[in-house]
Order: structure tokens, then C-alpha cells, then sequence
């Protein structure tokens, strides 16, 4: 496997703590309904209070995985897109797994908050940034989709803020909090009414059951 160099300052992670991994389907944004493998890291220092994995936050409750394992886990689905999501995957340096992936004929995709710098090589990044900690600019320049969680009606105007700072080609979804669905989809799609540059997304892996 080919190694890489890591940028100054910054320790190279070849072994990541690992929540879960699994073979499913996308369930949110641009990608819904395409079969996926994800691989969901531990570890995360956002600390958004309707979080449904906060099980992944503390990064040494997860087993830590070599590269090298990772690919074998891989290796035995059909999956052509690898998702790593968390917990907050940027925590830990990407580009070796990345780098890998790519050897092996796998499309990435990146799920971030933003809260820390890019690093791997990706086909694809879902950028979700949060109010609870501010978003690196390079984020807004480089992610492919913008996806919002929407928890309660004053976000609307936060999430129009934030897609005022991507770049022109990126796509945009507004996404209700599970939650709190029931009352927030009305405000959503008055607000898309009125906004027609943004998109619903939707938990639909929650609504089918679908791991």
C-alpha cells in the first residue's frame, strides 16, 4: 500500500476508531438510494444536542482499525461507494485510507461537519455544518452538497446564510430534524416555496427501516 506524506504539523493516522461499518443503502441528500458501504467513525467534539449517534462521540469507547483491515472489511461488499461519516471523520487524517480506497476502484465520500480541516481525496463531500461550532472556509469552496438540519424555524434563515457562502455549483438540502419532522417539514417547504434553490433531503432509511 502506498503511504502518504503528512502535511506539516499534523500526525498521520493509519489507525482509525471504527463505530460500525455496514452495507446499506443512502439514505439522505444527493445519493439516496444508492447502495453504499459506510463506514462510520468514532469520535466527535461537535456536540449537537439532537445527535442520533451520540454513541460515536467518545472516540476511545471504538476499536481502533488499521487501513490495512479496513480494506479487507471492504474488500468482501459489492459496494462501490465507501461513505465515511462519524462521529466527525476529519479528526483524523484521510489520505492514507483515502488513497487506498481509490487504489482499489472505490468512489469516497466525505460526510463532515467542517470543523476541521480537509485532508483525502474525495469524489464527493456532504457538507452539514452546524451552530454549534463554526465551519472552515474551505468547505464552502470545495463540497459538492450543503445539507442542513433543520431543528427548529429560526435555522431556515441560518441555512440561507450558509448557502450564501457555497459555491455556485453546489447542490443544497434542507433536512428536518427526525425528531421533530412532523412540525418542521410544513416550514421547510413554504420556505423552499419561496427559495427554489434549495432541496428536501430526507431521512428515508429511518421511514423504510433500513439499517
Amino acid at each position: 500500500m502506498k503511504t502518504a506524506t503528512s502535511k506539516p504539523g499534523e500526525i498521520m493516522h493509519t489507525v482509525i476508531p471504527v463505530m460500525e461499518s455496514f452495507l446499506t443503502l443512502q439514505g439522505e441528500g444527493y445519493h439516496t438510494g444508492r447502495l453504499a458501504y459506510f463506514i462510520r467513525t468514532g469520535g466527535c467534539d461537535v456536540g449537537c444536542h439532537w445527535c442520533d449517534v451520540k454513541e460515536s462521540w467518545e472516540a476511545a469507547s471504538h476499536v481502533g482499525m488499521t487501513v490495512d483491515e479496513i480494506l479487507e472489511a471492504v474488500k468482501k461488499v459489492e459496494a462501490d461507494r465507501i461513505v465515511i461519516t462519524g462521529g466527525e471523520p476529519l479528526m483524523y487524517d484521510m489520505d492514507v485510507l483515502t488513497m487506498a480506497l481509490k487504489g482499489g476502484n472505490k468512489k469516497t465520500h466525505l460526510e463532515t461537519s467542517g470543523v476541521y480541516p480537509l485532508s483525502g481525496e474525495w469524489d464527493w463531500i456532504c457538507f452539514s455544518p452546524k451552530k454549534f461550532k463554526e465551519a472552515k472556509e474551505e468547505f464552502y469552496r470545495k463540497s459538492d452538497e450543503l445539507k442542513v438540519v433543520i431543528y427548529h424555524e429560526s435555522d431556515l434563515a441560518w441555512a440561507d446564510r450558509q448557502a450564501d457562502k457555497m459555491h455556485g455549483e453546489a447542490l443544497l438540502f434542507l433536512q428536518p430534524e427526525w425528531s421533530r419532522k412532523d412540525r418542521i417539514m410544513p416550514l421547510i417547504v413554504e420556505h423552499i416555496k419561496s427559495n427554489p434553490r434549495w432541496r428536501v433531503s430526507l431521512q428515508t432509511h429511518k421511514y423504510l427501516d433500513i439499517p
